[in-house]
């Protein structure tokens, strides 16, 4: 998915014209922390709450106060990973997106990324969840596929989480089937470590709250 397919159409920007008080009201009434500033479709950088805090006069425009105002954008054909990484590494709450000729087309927010991040996990798929814990020289993809749809199981998703200064990888993966008891005996058959699995609901339910934690955390939001 590209960054133009999770664009906000109700997210407004502001203009220089506009006061420090206007901003705060529409992040208090949007839930961001951030809004863009623009003026006639150029992008001039993005106002954070704090930043208009900092104001002594907040009632007065917004351009008439001199801010050292920070200017991250994707454009609207990268992909949403790049979008991702931006809001993980400065701690966004929104991420404006302009077009090939550098014009302002909109903002994608952190609500729009975790409800996408939702989707290609298939949240909402049924089926049961297994994670490996193998060796990143151990880790053949073709060979975990083979195993799963060898037991008549798809995989509807599937993630890697590494883990710094180690050669350990969590493989997570959501398949369409609620049992496991054939493809977790395959799997231990060829000496994977089954680190856990989960199939009921209410397990799964305390899974999917603790990936999106994990996935919260790492917007650092």
């Amino acid at each position: 998915m590209l960054a133009k397919d999770l664009i906000s159409d109700v997210i407004p920007h502001l203009m220089t014209s506009d006061t420090g008080i206007k901003a705060l009201i529409w992040m208090e009434i949007f839930r961001v922390s951030h809004l863009p500033i623009v003026n006639n479709d150029e992008f001039l950088g993005l106002v954070s709450d704090t930043d208009i805090y900092d104001l002594n006069e907040a009632d007065q425009p917004i351009g008439s106060h001199p801010l050292s105002l920070i200017r991250p954008f994707v454009y609207r054909n990268q992909h949403v990973y790049e979008v991702i990484s931006l809001v993980s590494k400065l701690n966004l709450s929104l991420v404006p997106v302009l077009n090939e000729q550098n014009h302002y087309v909109g903002c994608i927010t952190t609500q729009k990324l975790v409800a996408h991040f939702g989707k290609i996990a298939a949240t909402n798929e049924p089926g049961a969840i297994i994670i490996l814990e193998l060796n990143i020289n151990d880790y053949v993809l073709t060979e975990i596929a083979q195993i799963v749809e060898s037991n008549d199981a798809k995989i509807l998703s599937l993630y890697v989480s590494s883990f710094k200064n180690s050669t350990q990888l969590n493989v997570t993966l959501k398949l369409n089937t609620s049992n496991l008891s054939s493809i977790v005996q395959t799997f231990e058959r060829y000496n994977y470590n089954i680190k856990a699995s989960f199939m009921e609901d209410e397990a799964l339910e305390h899974f999917y709250d603790e990936r999106f934690e994990s996935f919260m955390n790492y917007l650092d939001i």
